[in-house]
């Protein structure tokens, strides 16, 4: 018996080692062909074969100092947008701007932790999600992003591995993609109303669509988060999510959104525009909403029955999360609540500023050396042609050198005056460093990076989040609000001239760049993240 057991011992052995010795040979055999292949893709690329490490690029991006030689992140592909919520688009792959192959799944140590990331199917919370999740690589976590099939490879363009939903119930992949579009084309004379205005016309609308994304991804998404088992689950979006719940695992909610997300008496309510000490403006509008609202409400509340949930109270969407929840909103423009926020519930990040390497300004053809301005109302507002073509024809007559952000509708303009830089896609947390104003639509990245860089805004709202934060900016003195459509040339020009002058204004945004920029928002976001997994709930010591 014990000879037998010893050959089947030494047998088990040789049949070890002879496999390891096959898979080194795989291994080895796999090497020149992955060579060849990132060889290929960077000839196709016109790129060098060695790029500078990741770590390097990170730190290059979060200085408005960023060193020479970087390389700029690959612009991902375009998707559809689930709300209007997004600040800077992704720009489509293509030879010029490969996407990089995902990475393989990494063998977790004892502290590494699966991360479900769960972003809304829109730019601005999936792109602050980015920079969390190579926070969370850098330090060992293993990211993994669940996201709308509309998205497909936007995040493996950052080298993170997807798993897709749908949450358009079945529609066509090219329909789909070009949905959000379309219905923001649709909308624009809606954008010209008042905040109160647009409820019925296009806040409802959006509501009726959102809850369509809820219920369509439930099943797909509970499968996926039962097949990754996650330690955690981070989703930043407006509504509940029932499958994050039904796991068994804690969940975070990231609110990139204005902070009036997170209700309270005193400050003004959600998609508002109203200013922070006007409550008729407050009362009159919640009223309106709710009354509008209902219906949707309604079909949402039938559907977490249907899956097990108890109702939200009327206007209540998503509630915060029992662990952890984070907040963009800088420090300086934060709103005075009644009710603070428990810190070992409530985190504030000042910002979340992703990698997006180093950008190199153009040279122009007129108004070489004048101030640069950087124009873009996010990944739907270039939608708004006419718009831009009238802010053209002012800006050719102006002292200053403009780079806009024109989205897929760059075939439309003719005739650009040579004090004017058009793209359809800039990687905008790399270019804000390099201008003295920034003229946007007020959404939270748009935002956040703005104030991250300590550049003065002109915030031209047109919906959602952007009414209120183009309010907030104008009330805390840190940049001007601009009606979108009814202002005249000599208001506009007035409006930049006022602010590139402002030297006070200056020192404000340079103590509030510091600020932010010290808070080292994504880091914090993977720390705390990391933190829940291990201590659900406790946040003591953070600030």
């Amino acid at each position: 018996m014990m000879a037998k057991a010893a050959r089947k011992k030494a047998k088990t052995k040789a049949a070890k080692k002879k496999s390891v010795k096959r898979a080194a040979g795989r291994k080895a055999a796999a090497k020149p062909k992955a060579a060849k292949r990132k060889s290929a893709r960077n000839s196709a690329a016109g790129a060098k074969p060695k790029r500078s490490s990741a770590p390097k690029a990170r730190k290059a991006a979060g200085s408005p100092k960023a060193t020479a030689g970087k390389t700029v992140a690959p612009k991902p592909k375009r998707a559809k947008a689930s709300a209007p919520r997004s600040s800077s688009k992704a720009g489509p792959a293509s030879e010029a701007n490969p996407v990089k192959a995902p990475l393989s799944r990494p063998r977790l140590g004892k502290k590494g932790k699966r991360v479900v990331l769960y972003p809304e199917a829109a730019f601005g919370p999936a792109l602050n999600c980015v920079g969390v999740a190579q926070q969370l690589r850098q330090m060992g976590h293993d990211p993994v992003f669940v996201c709308d099939k509309g998205f497909k490879s936007v995040f493996e363009g950052y080298g993170f591995e997807e798993k897709l939903v749908d949450m358009s119930g079945g529609m066509p992949d090219e329909e789909a993609a070009r949905f959000w579009s379309d219905f923001i084309a649709q909308h624009l004379p809606h954008f010209k109303l008042s905040p109160i205005e647009q409820i019925p016309t296009y806040v409802v609308p959006v509501w009726e669509m959102i809850v369509d994304t809820a219920i369509n991804s439930h099943e797909m998404l509970l499968a996926h988060l039962q097949s990754l088992k996650p330690d955690v689950v981070c989703v930043d979006n407006v509504i509940l999510f029932p499958a994050i719940k039904m796991i068994g695992k804690p969940w975070i909610r990231i609110i990139s959104c204005s902070e009036n997300e997170v209700a309270d008496p005193d400050i003004p309510p959600h998609l508002s525009g109203c200013g922070e000490n006007d409550k008729a403006c407050f009362h009159a509008f919640e009223s309106e909403f709710l009354k509008q609202v209902k219906p949707a409400h309604d079909r949402f509340n039938k559907f977490l029955a249907k899956v097990g949930h108890p109702a939200y109270e009327l206007g209540e969407f998503f509630e915060t999360s029992p662990y952890m929840n984070l907040l963009l909103y800088p420090k300086h423009l934060r709103f005075k609540r009644r009710h603070e926020l428990d810190p070992k519930r409530f985190q504030y990040l000042d910002g979340c500023v992703r990698d997006e390497g180093q950008y190199a300004v153009p040279k122009f053809a007129a108004n070489e050396g004048k101030p640069l301005i950087y124009v873009s109302f996010g990944s739907l507002g270039a939608a708004d042609v006419d718009l831009y073509k009238r802010m053209l024809t002012l800006f050719g007559k102006l002292p200053y050198r403009f780079l806009m952000n024109v989205g897929d509708y760059i075939d439309q303009y003719r005739d650009v005056p040579g004090n004017v830089h058009l793209e359809k896609w800039y990687p905008q947390p790399a270019v804000i460093p390099h201008v003295d104003l920034f003229i946007h639509h007020g959404g939270n990245n748009s935002f956040n990076e703005a104030l991250y860089f300590g550049k003065p805004a002109i915030i031209m709202p047109y919906c959602w989040d952007g009414l209120d934060n183009a309010t907030r900016i104008q009330d805390t003195g840190f940049g001007a609000k601009l009606p979108r459509y009814a202002w005249s040339d000599e208001q506009f020009a007035a409006t930049i001239r006022r602010l590139l002058g402002d030297s006070a204004m200056k020192l404000r945004l340079e103590a509030c760049a510091r600020y932010m920029q010290s808070q080292k928002g994504p880091e914090k976001a993977a720390r705390l993240i990391a933190q829940v997994t291990e201590r659900p709930g406790m946040a003591e010591g953070l600030s």
